[in-house]
């Protein structure tokens, strides 16, 4: 029988999230918010949090990764299992980095499949003896999740292999997106049955679950959530070839902070970012962070490290010393490099054995005596290109050991077994070189162990043959994470054979004391940047970023993958055409300031003209004796004086300000500080070179401004130019009486002291002048230009041209962090209350007593 949770994947791959099957009982939360314990609705798109602090008040984290940190296996009896930690799961390390008191608990899949009868006493058992919640996932959708999405989908394009053909990479495949989302509102579901919103921390592991951020967010506003990828994140061009780029990329944003190993993957995260949303990053004191509607989603940068307990109590194990005797016998004679990687088509290994060959070629010195021990790790993955390469590697070893091997000598010892860690160890103490030859990978620690390992043990290598100088060489990829913090180690290409054999060989020729200043300088940089030391930061990061979460007024938006969350100041709320109406009516002297564009006119409007309708609610509101209006607009004033001719009464302040005309019977004024515009024959030369060399840039000339738009350019170059021609400007305008200023896709030059800001300050120094001075304010736009305005508000107050006791009512257009105080969500609420207005005014007795409508 197929189960429920498989059913309606085509809702889910939309985003479309509906209530997933539940044949299994729920388990009971182990912290429950203040109150009744109830079950949560999974439909439920709102915040779900308590309006009172949890029963037990206690930092708590919940770390979800694809797999639990705990090895399972059948009991002799073949009557239930048996579990034991895995200690070599990094999200069980991790924890020594997290405060002493915290509780952790664990959210992941099994590495074997358990009935479904048997789940419910697993569950319970895992979550009493090992506080793990094990996501149980159905056999169809998790093939189609793990060795479809993620290993046919995600895995390839993230190292840089394009689905160039059907039998070269695969084609997409839609029905392994769905269940790849299904899969992630199974372990989502898991995480909600445990969690204590207000006081929980979730930490969400690797490529397996990039959308299930989206999923815990739509449920909880305010959870404070990260994210971490071990992996390699390519770059955009690579990335956006992926049809469901943008729902990862938004689903990924919902977390408050996102995990890198390096700067290379978090600048093609970023990009991407850039590129296909629109979003730039800015650093602050050291910290990369992303403006994603409001709330702030941290950037880390920080490569995890290897756990320096595990791999010294191993160091001291009796069977360890015994198994490195056993080796030094059978390589005795023998300068021993080393290959340990998982049998994997990015790990570089058959490129591996082709330099070791060259390097017997070229220098023959070393046939007979270096050998190349490769331990292959099991793969994880299946199919035709896994099979292709583990054939090519065979026929590279029958080969080389063809042709240069001897009697007692074979120059490669190829094991294809796993093999454990003390085993592994006893290897990494005989070998003279480490090789790491993967075209592409995520983080690599193998050369960490190998460091830590050749260091040996203290007390046990005290009275041995190790206590003497400790060295180690390294010859690794410079596509593989952990290169960048291995400045000593001899970086390669491994595309290039021949610069690999020759750094192999550099590395077993170089003297002994340039050996042993690299291995120190490794080793201190191993040991002290540990596993813990990783999750300690990346914890710290994650503080830092959520500390205003409880501050701030939350709410979720959009659809499917297209939800977000509105994160504003407390403060911060939506105009309600009550609350204005009544300090309208109640007001004698009004101050109304509107933009144009993205204010009464949608900005996707293809007609700029104004409609009737916003003509004729000006012209009512311009009858009203008590009201001053004007429109505040970047646009020229022959374009506003010609759409807004039939209100005579109402004023335009075009060009932000540098011309001002009171009324149509007026004339216009001058408000810049200078008429001297010999500058453009500096600015205009500067602008079109830029626009040359910039496909899609444009110059927009105004009366008083020039303008460069980059809009239609290239996001990344557009951006780029954008900054050259910001300083270029800045320079050659340095002496000139201008203001050089960038905007969204636009850079600006205009005269000094022109601004929305000082249109409306001498708007109310004219009206406090003529002895009206404004006891209502209403002031709307939708863009940067219009927070000069609500800016200006607060230092007219403080200067006395308008009163403590004035009703302001600065609001911007569209829900969007803002220096006003209220909001609108689009020009057609700015319309609708703009008609409460000017009804109100028309309920008003005129001056001869009578209603307006009348």
């Amino acid at each position: 029988m197929m189960s429920k949770s498989y059913t309606n994947l085509l809702d889910l791959a939309s985003g479309n999230f509906p209530v997933m099957g539940r044949e299994r009982r729920r388990l009971p939360r182990v912290m429950t918010v203040a109150g009744v314990i109830s079950e949560l609705d999974d439909d439920q798109a709102g915040s779900v949090s308590s309006d009172v602090p949890s029963s037990i008040i206690q930092d708590r984290i919940i770390i979800v990764a694809n797999q639990l940190p705990v090895k399972a296996k059948r009991r002799p009896d073949n009557k239930g299992w048996s579990f034991s930690w895995d200690e070599d799961s990094l999200v069980l390390q991790l924890k020594d980095g997290l405060p002493e008191d915290m509780e952790v608990l664990y959210v992941g899949s099994l590495s074997v499949e358990v009935d479904t009868n048997e789940q419910d006493d697993v569950s319970a058992l895992l979550l009493d003896r090992f506080k793990c919640v094990p996501a149980f996932l159905p056999p169809d959708i998790l093939s189609k999740f793990y060795h479809g999405f993620c290993k046919q989908h995600l895995w390839p394009l993230f190292h840089y292999m394009l689905p160039f053909s059907a039998t070269h990479g695969g084609r997409f495949d839609r029905s392994l997106w769905e269940a790849y989302v299904a899969a992630n509102k199974i372990f989502s579901q898991r995480v909600i049955e445990v969690i204590n919103p207000e006081d929980d921390y979730v930490w969400i592991h690797d490529y397996h679950l990039m959308v299930l951020p989206t999923f815990l967010r739509r449920m909880f506003n305010r959870l404070r959530m990260g994210f971490f990828l071990h992996s390699p994140f390519p770059s955009s061009e690579i990335y956006r070839t992926l049809p469901v780029r943008e729902e990862i990329l938004k689903a990924l944003l919902n977390a408050d902070l996102i995990g890198f190993h390096t700067f290379d993957y978090a600048r093609h995260f970023l990009s991407c970012c850039s590129r296909m949303l629109g979003l730039e990053y800015q650093s602050k004191r050291g910290y990369i962070g992303l403006d994603y509607f409001g709330r702030t989603v941290g950037i880390k940068i920080m490569p995890v490290g290897i756990h320096m307990g595990q791999i010294e109590s191993v160091l001291k194990l009796a069977d360890k010393e015994w198994r490195v005797g056993e080796l030094k016998q059978q390589f005795e004679g023998k300068t021993v490099l080393l290959g340990v990687d998982d049998m994997d088509i990015f790990k570089g290994v058959n490129l591996k054995l082709l330099a070791m060959e060259q390097m017997l070629k070229q220098h023959p010195k070393w046939q007979g005596k270096a050998v190349l021990v490769q331990i292959a790790n099991p793969a994880r993955g299946r199919g035709k290109d896994l099979e292709e390469t583990q054939a090519e590697i065979q026929a590279s070893i029958k080969r080389i050991n063809e042709n240069f091997g001897r009697t007692g000598y074979e120059p490669i010892v190829f094991i294809d077994r796993p093999v454990s860690l003390s085993e592994r160890v006893a290897y990494y103490t005989i070998a003279e070189c480490v090789v790491v030859t993967a075209v592409r990978d995520g983080m690599n620690l193998i050369p960490y162990e190998y460091i830590v390992c050749r260091q040996g043990n203290s007390v046990s290598d005290s009275n041995s043959e190790h206590s003497g100088p400790k060295k180690s060489m390294l010859v690794v990829s410079e596509f593989i994470g952990c290169s960048p913090s291995l400045s000593g180690a001899i970086r390669v290409n491994p595309w290039n054979i021949e610069s690999t054999a020759e750094a192999m060989n550099e590395a077993i020729s170089m003297v002994e004391p340039e050996k042993q200043l690299r291995h120190e300088k490794h080793y201190r940089y191993v040991s002290t940047h540990d596993v813990a030391y990783w999750s300690r930061s990346v914890f710290q990061d994650m503080e830092r970023t959520c500390k205003e979460h409880f501050r701030r007024r939350c709410w979720g938006i959009g659809l499917g993958f297209g939800f977000r969350v509105i994160a504003l100041d407390p403060n911060f709320r939506k105009l309600t055409i009550d609350r204005i109406v009544s300090a309208y009516l109640r007001s004698k002297n009004r101050a109304i300031l509107l933009d144009y564009d993205g204010t009464v006119m949608p900005q996707t409007s293809i007609n700029k003209s104004p409609s009737q309708e916003v003509i004729s609610l000006i012209n009512t509101l311009c009858g009203d004796v008590k009201n001053t209006v004007f429109v505040v607009s970047g646009r020229g004033r022959d374009s506003l004086s010609k759409w807004f001719s039939p209100c005579k009464k109402l004023g335009i302040a075009a060009e932000h300000g540098y011309f001002v005309r009171w009324s149509a019977d007026k004339d216009w004024e001058v408000c810049g500080q200078s008429n001297d515009f010999g500058w453009i024959q500096i600015a205009e030369p500067v602008m079109k070179l830029y626009t040359e060399a910039t496909d899609g840039s444009s110059i927009e000339t105004k009366e008083s401004a020039l303008v460069w738009h980059h809009r239609d350019a290239d996001s990344g170059f557009g951006s780029s130019q954008a900054k050259e021609l910001l300083d270029h400007l800045e320079s050659v305008l340095a002496n000139e009486p201008v203001a050089v200023k960038s905007g969204q896709y636009i850079v600006e030059v205009k005269p000094q002291g022109v601004s929305k800001g000082v249109v409306a300050e001498k708007i109310f120094t004219s009206m406090h002048e003529t002895g009206k001075q404004a006891d209502f304010v209403l002031c709307v736009g939708d863009d940067r230009s219009d927070e000069d305005m609500f800016e200006i508000i607060g230092s007219a107050r403080t200067n006395g041209v308008l009163s403590s006791n004035t009703s302001v009512f600065a609001c911007t257009v569209g829900q969007k962090p803002s220096k006003a105080k209220y909001y609108l969500d689009d020009p057609g609420d700015v319309i609708a209350m703009l008609d409460a207005l000017a009804d109100a005014s028309a309920s008003l007795p005129s001056s001869d007593g009578e209603p307006r409508s009348a």
